[in-house]
């Protein structure tokens, strides 16, 4: 008979950010399938499931619902930097793990986190590498305002400057907030080389729809989107930019990156538990400590090495335009033989 472990999954199938969450979702649950039919495993995973709708402040009541109300202590979720830090607390009082399989801006290696989806030397340094020759030094960003698009900016800002650029102008909009004209109208005034978009739900469909509306020639890059957004722009989606790890085409087996993380973080738990029976219960360090490098995770920073993607947005898919090979997650850039551009550090007083 298996051993049934139960694992916490906290998304938001309702909201804003459906999309990424239903991708995510679709992903555990597969791979959960898959550890339950499989013989070859000698355990059984058991969802238990949570839906904060969107809404932030449902974050950590969720989270400490799923440690008290089950046997769970390791949960896949969180799809917004802003919620990954709302359920921070929780999860250290209860030295419990969450695997977090969204892009984020890095400078951060929590012990209660596993980082399975790309930081910036995974997706923004490419990006801008890849950029910079092809339409120009001249860079505005719009983002929402919160942690991710604070922390994007800051490094784009430091890397195009460092390469002799120009930031034209820096915008933010509150989360959710769609009213876009004002943004819009002073792009079109400046005339950017083009967009560093670190625009999130809502807020950048209604950005995209508008600029391109107006605008349709100039380059939107992100470092978070996938092709489970691309129908919720509908035809202005096409030219989009993005760096990730994964685009689907033909032959592959996940429709977006979201879908692989949360598959492979899901696949990973279980390779974990099967391997080491009881780790399921322990802190995060001890077990990746007992399996002593045996899977992907770096027991240091607790991130993995991921290829590094450029595609371009048509027909309602991604096209690659240039695939880098994989290199390890390096959330604070102090490992510079990891990536290919490092930028400058400046004493601010």
């Amino acid at each position: 008979m298996k051993r049934r472990i139960e694992i916490g999954i906290l998304l938001s199938r309702t909201g804003g950010y459906a999309a990424i969450s239903n991708a995510s979702f679709t992903g555990a649950m597969n791979a959960i399938r898959k550890v339950n039919e499989d013989p070859a495993f000698a355990i059984e995973l058991s969802p238990v499931v949570r839906d904060p709708e969107g809404q932030i402040d449902l974050y950590a009541p969720q989270c400490k619902s799923i440690l008290k109300d089950s046997t769970a202590r390791h949960i896949l979720g969180c799809v917004t930097s802003w919620s990954r830090k709302e359920v921070l607390p929780v999860l250290e009082r209860a030295d419990a793990t969450l695997w977090y399989a969204v892009p984020y801006e890095g400078f951060e290696a929590s012990d209660h986190v596993v980082y399975m989806h790309a930081c910036p030397n995974q997706h923004l340094l490419p990006l801008l590498d890849w950029a910079m020759p092809r339409f120009g030094k001249r860079m505005h960003l719009v983002a929402s305002n919160y942690i991710w698009g604070w922390e994007i900016n800051r490094l784009a800002r430091e890397v195009v400057t460092t390469s002799g650029g120009e930031i034209t102008g820096e915008r933010h909009l509150s989360l959710g907030e769609t009213g876009v004209e004002d943004m819009v109208d002073e792009i079109i005034e400046i005339r950017p080389d083009f967009i560093m978009n670190s625009l999130i739900g809502p807020s950048q469909y209604s950005f995209v729809k508008a600029l391109k509306a107006r605008m349709p020639g100039l380059p939107i890059l992100s470092c978070n989107l996938t092709e489970c957004e691309l129908p919720l722009m509908g035809e202005a989606a096409d030219g989009l930019i993005a760096a990730g790890p994964y685009f689907h085409a033909p032959g592959l087996d996940f429709a977006n990156s979201h879908e692989a993380a949360a598959y492979a973080s899901t696949m990973e738990m279980a390779r974990l538990f099967h391997a080491h029976p009881g780790g399921e219960n322990l802190p995060l360090a001890d077990l990746l400590a007992l399996d002593n490098g045996a899977g992907p995770i770096d027991a240091q920073t607790h991130h993995t090495a991921l290829p590094a993607l450029i595609a371009k947005a048509e027909g309602g898919r991604f096209v690659v335009q240039q695939s880098l090979p994989a290199r390890p997650g390096d959330p604070y850039l102090t490992r510079p033989e990891r990536h290919h551009r490092r930028p400058s550090l400046r004493i601010v007083t």
